[in-house]
């Protein structure tokens, strides 16, 4: 690619999935070659669509999107394509190229090194860990050596050395970037400029500097605009007074008045629209499943991954426990990606894991990372409806409100909406339902920080039985731990 200070420009760009969803309305801004960027707004806002249109996936509406000559792109998604997943690791990245690469098992070799991964090629998607998926999807835009490298929540599901590991990489990383996430001090490590997309305006606007600088530029902003906007509104209610007063006299008060009428409405052009804050969910309460007693959960025994001395191999080894949960009792599966914790949580959800006894009578609640319990093809009320014993239109719509869950999303199907917004989704069921044994693997994914404190507390007050595994621990610091089952090599 011939160097360029711009590589990527939108002019007045414009962009909806059709006239009741519009995302993007006249939206400029422009990426210089090499910078760090970060792309931040609400779940839902449109971010990913951003990737799309940049892509040339998604074109818009109006506007232009200007790539300079010979540019070449490539995305690691949030998720794995479903389509997908049944691929070896040899086909998926074979997929990633239009024409034959006869070096392809070389190249894989490469740039699984850079990421810290070592896999079987023959290895199927579907068997490998969130984490491990995760590695896979930067790796699979890595090989393509693009000049843009766009990164969709690249954190996700990724544990604490995983997450050092890339922040590394992308400090050193002499090409362009723009990466979604909602991880602080993750970003804070190597942007150098913030696209702010307001869900509200749908516009974005463009910071220059580091992520927490940015977000103190954005604070200081909207405190002087809201201090503007109050003494104007003081100046305005002031000349409305003052015409009210003069328009019932006569002569040349009544054209005293009109002056001051047009003046007030001069003024209120002058009015700024101020960027909202990001909404947040309302806080909720998960009931726990009634008559629970005695033992819910007795864990004996489970199993992990171990890696072989082969590469890319791994050994099933069996470990003994002592764990007994009751009711009101919080268990963390702590250890690395790849070790197996994902497919245990499945194993219990599913009353298959062996050395894992669950009272018969418990109605078990499982939140998978990759939100394969949710039906793709379901429209979200139908999916809020399939979860409830008492399917009562009110209580669903008002429980959904709390999720940020519109009116003008419930006909949309699931499949159809964003990977924050199945989150909350799955959310949503949850508190809709009284679990006895709840389950969660990984539920801050994709999920906006704004709204990790009012889920941590939720769970943290949840009087039923809990077992899960997250890596972020920003979260599980919030949430109340009786007991730790360590998966160490």
């Amino acid at each position: 690619m011939p160097r360029a200070e711009h590589i990527i420009n939108f002019s007045d760009v414009s962009f909806e999935f059709g006239i009741h969803k519009p995302i993007l309305d006249e939206v400029s801004f422009s990426v210089r070659e090499g910078m760090k960027v970060t792309l931040m707004g609400q779940n839902g806002a449109g971010k990913s669509t951003i990737f799309g249109l940049i892509m040339n996936e998604l074109k818009p509406e109006s506007g232009r999107i200007n790539r300079v000559q010979g540019l070449s792109i490539a995305t690691a998604r949030q998720v794995i394509p479903r389509d997908e997943l049944e691929l070896s690791v040899r086909e998926f990245f074979e997929k990633r190229f239009t024409e034959k690469i006869y070096d392809i098992d070389r190249r894989i070799d490469d740039v699984l090194e850079v990421v810290n991964f070592s896999v079987l090629k023959e290895k199927k998607i579907a068997d490998l860990s969130g984490g491990q998926q995760a590695r896979l999807l930067l790796a699979s835009a890595l090989i393509q050596d693009p000049d843009l490298l766009l990164l969709d929540e690249p954190t996700n599901n990724l544990d604490v050395a995983g997450i050092a590991h890339l922040t590394e990489f992308l400090k050193n990383y002499h090409k362009t970037c723009i990466v979604i996430s909602h991880d602080a001090e993750f970003l804070n490590a190597f942007t150098d400029a913030v696209l702010y997309l307001d869900i509200y305006n749908r516009k974005i606007d463009q910071f220059v500097g580091n992520y927490l600088d940015v977000v103190e530029q954005i604070s200081a902003r909207v405190e002087k605009q809201e201090s503007e906007n109050a003494r104007l509104a003081k100046k305005i209610q002031g000349n409305k007074d003052k015409s009210n007063f003069f328009s019932h006299k006569g002569g040349q008060m009544r054209f005293l008045a009109k002056k001051l009428r047009e003046e007030a409405e001069k003024l209120e052009e002058e009015k700024v629209d101020i960027r909202k804050d990001d909404k947040t969910i309302r806080p909720f309460t998960i009931e726990a499943q009634e008559d629970m007693g005695g033992d819910i959960v007795r864990i004996s025994s489970y199993q992990m991954m171990i890696p072989s001395t082969s590469l890319g191999t791994s050994n099933l080894i069996s470990k003994k426990a002592n764990i007994v949960l009751k009711k009101n009792q919080h268990l963390l599966l702590a250890g690395p990606n790849g070790i197996g914790k994902s497919t245990f949580l499945e194993s219990i959800a599913h009353r298959s894991a062996e050395g894992v006894h669950i009272a018969p009578d418990i109605d078990i609640c499982y939140y998978r990372q990759d939100f394969s319990t949710l039906n793709f093809e379901h429209t979200v009320r139908e999916a809020l409806f399939s979860v409830m014993k008492n399917q009562v239109e009110q209580n669903m719509r008002s429980v959904a409100a709390g999720f940020l869950i519109t009116n003008d999303m419930m006909n949309v199907k699931i499949g159809d909406i964003s990977e924050g917004q199945k989150g909350l989704v799955a959310f949503a069921q949850i508190a809709l339902q009284k679990p006895g044994l709840l389950i969660l693997d990984e539920p801050t994914n994709h999920i906006n920080f704004r709204h990790i404190p009012i889920i941590a507390q939720a769970l943290d007050e949840y009087k039923g039985t809990m077992i899960f595994v997250s890596h972020v621990p920003e979260f599980f610091a919030q949430v109340r731990i009786d007991e730790v089952l360590e998966f160490e090599p």
